[in-house]
């Protein structure tokens, strides 16, 4: 079960990075930066780092919401 998550969010933050780079809107590469950020912060959960997920998605996921 966690390498069946694992490649699921191995590949949401593939497609999610692949996306931001191909949207003309900015307000949609900033959500799909967003979502990549939370498929890295998953990806922590399975590494049982917690603290590093809690942050990426505190820090530099609401940073970039609020800065956009």
């Amino acid at each position: 079960m966690r390498e069946f998550l694992f490649y699921f969010f191995a590949a949401l933050a593939v497609i999610s990075g692949l996306l931001v780079i191909t949207r003309r809107n900015p307000l949609t590469a900033a959500l799909y930066l967003v979502l990549g950020f939370f498929a890295l912060a998953g990806i922590y959960v399975l590494l049982d780092a917690f603290f590093l997920a809690a942050v990426q998605v505190a820090v530099y996921a609401g940073a970039i919401m609020v800065l956009f």
